[in-house]
């Protein structure tokens, strides 16, 4: 099994003990690994470098992706073969809701404001928001969406999906709506999450008419990949502040150090880590293990994502 990490002296804990002859490499030296291996464990899993060895992969059967996206690794001869992806679904879901949630009360209680206040030793009395009873509409009807719904629910905030079919009486959101008809739709929402997985369907979902129309003052939490926001719509948008944003995830990523939504009015950036709480590195090779013993005991691997589709199709999303 070839394992890419992002150093070749990087090592995943917890493998030792697995019956299986482990190729560690970093993308310099995956061609070599992947040769004649049967699986590969994509530790790194924002590298494209698979595409770059996909001819010498000539035994390969199994892919794992160490996150819940798969839009980095599948190209058209990797969805057009045999060989089997997974994906990390399950880690995430849980801190990344959590993420959500101190986004949405963080903007409500104006905490941005208070942090520049304190450094200017400035004492200002005002009086901010509540979230009981706020509108959040959650795009991306997965398990990361789903657990994002619950926690917002549980908070008081009032939730609808957005997905790729209408429906009534969701367990999770209620009402679902359809993310084709989402300019229509987003009017509705306080806070817009953003959850779904990259694809063609929802590459620059959120474009310039879905900005304006957002009602005035709508804040956008984007916990998914940066290309399904439409990155000039947006840094018009919250330039004129018609809309707020608490952004993980971005075109570029690490985002450069000039790049404007860095003093964008109204904007919050994080490094891309909202699922990543202490020890999420180990729970990624202990699922991992987990599904290497089901594939060398010839058992049904778990979170087969569809190649086609680009997730693991458990309802629409």
């Amino acid at each position: 099994m070839a394992v890419l990490c992002e150093r070749a002296i990087d090592r995943p804990p917890g493998l030792v003990g697995l019956p299986v002859d482990f190729r560690y490499c970093d993308a310099g030296g995956l061609r070599d690994a992947v040769r004649g291996a049967r699986a590969l464990l994509l530790w790194d899993f924002f590298s494209t470098a698979v595409r770059d060895v996909w001819a010498d992969a000539d035994a390969l059967e199994w892919i794992h992706v160490t996150a819940a996206g798969v839009d980095t690794l599948l190209f058209d001869e990797l969805r057009d073969s045999a060989v089997v992806v997974t994906n990390a679904r399950g880690v995430f879901d849980r801190p990344i809701a959590e993420y959500v949630l101190g986004a949405v009360i963080a903007h409500a209680k104006d905490s941005r404001r208070s942090f520049d206040l304190q450094r200017a030793r400035q004492w200002q009395h005002r009086e901010t928001q509540s979230i009981l009873g706020a509108k959040a509409l959650v795009v991306g009807t997965g398990g990361i969406g789903r657990t994002v719904a619950r926690l917002l629910r549980a908070a008081g905030l009032e939730v609808r999906g957005a997905g790729r079919t209408a429906r009534s009486d969701d367990p999770d959101f209620g009402e679902i709506v359809a993310s084709s008809n989402l300019r229509d739709e987003i009017g509705w929402a306080d806070h817009v999450i953003l959850a779904a997985p990259l694809t063609d369907a929802t590459r620059n979902l959120v474009d310039n008419p879905v900005f304006t129309a957002m009602r005035p003052g709508t804040h956008l939490v984007n916990v998914a990949r940066g290309p399904i926001v439409d990155e000039t719509a947006l840094l018009a948008a919250v330039g004129t502040g018609h809309v707020a944003a608490t952004l993980d995830v971005f075109d570029r990523e690490p985002l450069p150090p000039d790049h404007p939504l860095w003093t964008a009015p109204n904007v919050t950036v994080t490094a891309h880590m909202s699922g990543d709480v202490i020890g999420w590195r180990a729970t990624l090779a202990a699922q991992f293990a987990d599904n290497a013993q089901r594939w060398l005991a010839g058992e049904p691997l778990l979170n087969v994502v569809d190649k086609k589709l680009g997730y693991i199709p458990t309802g629409d999303r």
